[in-house]
């Protein structure tokens, strides 16, 4: 596990020194991804670097490394899996290796395979290969997106790339001005979804997705998605067989996430997930798995009894910590971490129990990703259970109900639902994962934002992505929309940032790509949700491996009991904050808005609890990086800002 970081210009670097200079800032700002080592390599036009979490062959995994002529260079965040068999092949075919590294495995591949190389590679990834024989940079990301990348073309024709946006930051060329339609996704999602990034004309490269840059032109190409485009092939019948099948993938993808040379352990949730991990690396290991665990003392999203039952089947090694509401504070420096306004509270969490994990172990695997495949989420059994109201005539929705949600007072109960229910399917279904909607933007925007958006509207992004799923079951766009953009902009990021600003590697052995292949393909949707019961199939397979007291339990996301804190400890911090001139000023929300979601939440007339954080946030990432865009030095880690919380 690394973060890289580089810059291609358009020609040879007349001054070496300051492409050095640059380019040690860069992987400066992203220390604390790989605080082991650092490599860089600069020739010709190219500069490419690293900052190394030593995992696996612990001396021999230096990068930048070469090929075989040494005409090509990698440098390398992530982790392949398959690595020990697919070198075989390549030693196979004359290839001849000089380490025991994962690394040095795709640059090989690279050498036989080309930019096909990545349909070989079982794992997560982001890497960089400069070919200096074609003057070629190629980059690629993963299948789901576990491992980030961001890239940019400059007005001057330089590209450049890195792990996290705060790399490209500290190139002179960087231009930082904000992008009003990836603020507009923000205030829709609570996440800034690919390829946008809050900078104008600065992008993620998608999952599934490589990158080549040569002449000065960027070619992006897929090579993988999320297999709901075509009808399924040879669906299973039988829901004993699928079973079977779905328990012996769910068995590989966890066995094949355990090579490490380094202390492993697992986060901990108590939910089916989590629980499924720990009960299978118990099956593989001959020591008791190292457990980690995150609890509050509100009881409603406290889930430390569950965990405790599950640690206590498996006879783990278990850790836990509670999370109080003065661990808030530590928001301001996490902020640094997303680089990004990010609006998941359970960010805090998962920060504390990576921080927790990283005392113990280096790498950790999560239950991440079950919820998007088996259809998991609450939401799912609400859409279903909403879909009724498309029945009615059209004319009556968009004439009658519409109209009156639209003129409901805004403290209205049911304003919300009978807009909602008013509409499409597919637009019932977004606005409901949306935290401002079309039915509030209008009261929440100022006529400027909102004229400077034109026509650009979130939720067109989304609908476009859901409409190339198949609709055999209503289910499976759903399924295929959270999989394309919440897994990988929300999810994937929470875990990724949070694990690596503590130099902690987090492994999802759910979304290995063969076992998602085989559900997406196999395992029909009638499957995945019965009725209402959400995972259903996944429940069958694990029904003799986690206990019936986790299969049993309600659905609890990994939440923060944050509607509370913000009507009690945080209260006046963050009225202050979004009342303040400056926040005022920004000229993006309606000041008069803001005061109806204090005022009604504070009452407790309605929940504005999510509302009210995304704005809070917003505020506070424009202060850090708008207002004060240094407020670290390149490479500062955040281990003692937040050791007193901590202890």
């Amino acid at each position: 596990m690394c973060g890289i970081a580089g810059f291609v210009t358009p020609d040879e670097h007349r001054d070496a020194r300051e492409a050095h200079e640059v380019l040690e800032r860069m992987c400066g700002a992203i220390a604390h991804r790989g605080p082991d080592d650092q490599g860089m390599m600069i020739k010709g036009p190219a500069a490419i670097g690293m900052r190394r979490l030593s995992i696996i062959d612990l001396p021999g995994g230096h990068q930048p490394m070469s090929g075989c002529d040494r005409a090509t260079t990698i440098v390398f965040n992530g982790e392949v899996y398959n690595y020990r068999e697919l070198q075989r092949e390549l030693e196979a075919d004359g290839h001849r290796f000089k380490t025991n590294s994962d690394t040095e495995t795709i640059v090989h591949a690279y050498e036989q395979y080309g930019k096909r190389c990545v349909d070989h590679l079982r794992g997560m990834f982001a890497f960089a290969i400069w070919n200096r024989n074609e003057r070629e940079l190629f980059i690629a990301r993963d299948r789901t997106g576990k491992k980030p990348l961001y890239y940019t073309v400059t007005p001057g024709g330089t590209l450049i790339f890195g792990s996290e946006l705060k790399a490209l930051r500290e190139h002179p060329e960087f231009l930082g001005d904000i992008s009003l339609e990836a603020l507009d996704a923000y205030l829709t999602f609570g996440y800034v979804p690919d390829p946008l990034t809050i900078f104008r004309n600065v992008q993620k490269l998608p999952p599934g997705h490589t990158l080549t840059f040569k002449d000065n032109r960027v070619n992006i190409e897929q090579y993988w998605d999320f297999p709901y485009q075509q009808p399924q092939i040879n669906p299973f019948q039988n829901e004993a067989e699928c079973v079977d099948e779905l328990r012996a993938l769910l068995d590989e993808s966890v066995r094949m996430r355990l090579v490490a040379d380094v202390p492993l352990g697992a986060f901990l949730s108590g939910g089916i997930d989590s629980s499924t991990v720990v009960g299978l690396m118990a099956r593989h290991t001959d020591r008791p798995v190292k457990t980690f665990s995150i609890g509050f003392h509100e009881d409603s999203y406290n889930e430390l009894k569950y965990a405790r039952i599950v640690a206590g089947k498996f006879a783990t090694e278990h850790h836990e910590f509670i999370v109080t509401p003065d661990i808030c504070e530590v928001v301001d420096d996490l902020i640094w971490h997303f680089d990004e306004p990010f609006a998941d509270s359970s960010a805090i969490p998962t920060y504390m129990v990576s921080k927790l994990a990283r005392e113990h172990v280096k790498v950790v695997l999560s239950g991440d990703g079950g919820d998007e495949l088996f259809a998991g989420y609450t939401r799912y059994a609400v859409d279903r259970k909403r879909s009724g109201f498309a029945q009615l005539p059209r004319v009556f929705r968009e004439g009658v109900m519409q109209p009156l949600g639209r003129n409901l007072p805004h403290s209205a109960w049911g304003r919300n639902y009978v807009h909602n229910v008013a509409l499409e399917p597919l637009d019932r279904y977004i606005e409901d994962i949306s935290i401002f909607t079309k039915l509030n933007k209008p009261s929440l925007y100022t006529k400027d934002f909102l004229g400077q958006l034109g026509e650009s509207e979130a939720a067109m992004r989304f609908r476009e992505i859901a409409a190339h799923s198949r609709a055999e079951d209503p289910l499976d766009p759903l399924l295929y929309l959270d999989s394309k953009t919440y897994l990988p902009g929300d999810i994937l990021t929470k875990v990724d940032r949070m694990s690596m600003a503590v130099s902690l590697e987090a492994r999802v052995p759910l979304l290995d790509h063969k076992l998602i292949e085989f559900i997406c393909t196999r395992i029909p949707a009638s499957m995945k949700m019965k009725g209402l019961v959400t995972k259903h199939v996944f429940k069958q397979a694990v029904c003799d491996l986690v206990p019936a007291e986790i299969l049993n339990r309600p659905k609890q996301g990994f939440g923060v009991p944050i509607d509370q804190w913000i009507n009690q400890q945080l209260r006046a911090r963050v009225r202050e904050t979004l009342t303040e001139p400056r926040t005022r000023q920004r000229g993006y929300v309606e000041p008069h808005y803001v005061n109806i979601l204090l005022d009604e939440h504070e009452r407790g007339r309605r929940d504005h609890a999510t509302e009210l954080w995304t704005l809070f946030m917003l505020e506070l990432w424009h202060r850090k990086f708008v207002d004060a865009p240094r407020t670290f030095a390149p490479g500062e880690q955040l281990d003692q800002t937040l050791e007193a919380v901590v202890i």
